[in-house]
């Protein structure tokens, strides 16, 4: 099970895209992309999370959240869910992924798959 957070990160890494540092306030309208950029912008993450598990799950879960905030509203859904997984990850006492995160991560990975082919 140790080794599945960097698996995960590894994989929606290839998903998501270079949000570090780019935190949008959560009272601004920011328009939102359209599909095909979405899918552009998720293919060149350079998010690296740092710190102990449990750091990285809640890093990851915050990475999700402003990502899910930029793009199309078909690919942020999944996005969503994934970072509401995350967030439960990083306060859970290990910070690592159950079995059942880890297939709900995937899923939501497999929705995003279908916009972005």
């Amino acid at each position: 099970m140790k080794k599945l957070l960097p698996v995960v990160v590894l994989v929606a890494g290839t998903l998501l895209t270079g949000c570090a540092g780019s935190a949008t306030p959560q009272t601004t309208t920011t328009p939102r992309m359209s599909v095909e950029e979405s899918c552009k912008f998720l293919t060149t993450d350079t998010f690296v999370p740092k710190g102990s598990d449990k750091e990285k799950a809640s890093q990851i879960g915050q990475h999700y959240q402003e990502v899910a905030d930029k793009v199309a509203p078909e690919i942020a859904e999944p996005i969503q869910q994934m970072a509401d997984v995350m967030k439960q990850v990083g306060d859970s006492p290990t910070g690592r992924q159950t079995s059942e995160q880890l297939t709900q991560l995937r899923q939501q990975m497999d929705k995003i798959g279908q916009h972005c082919k």
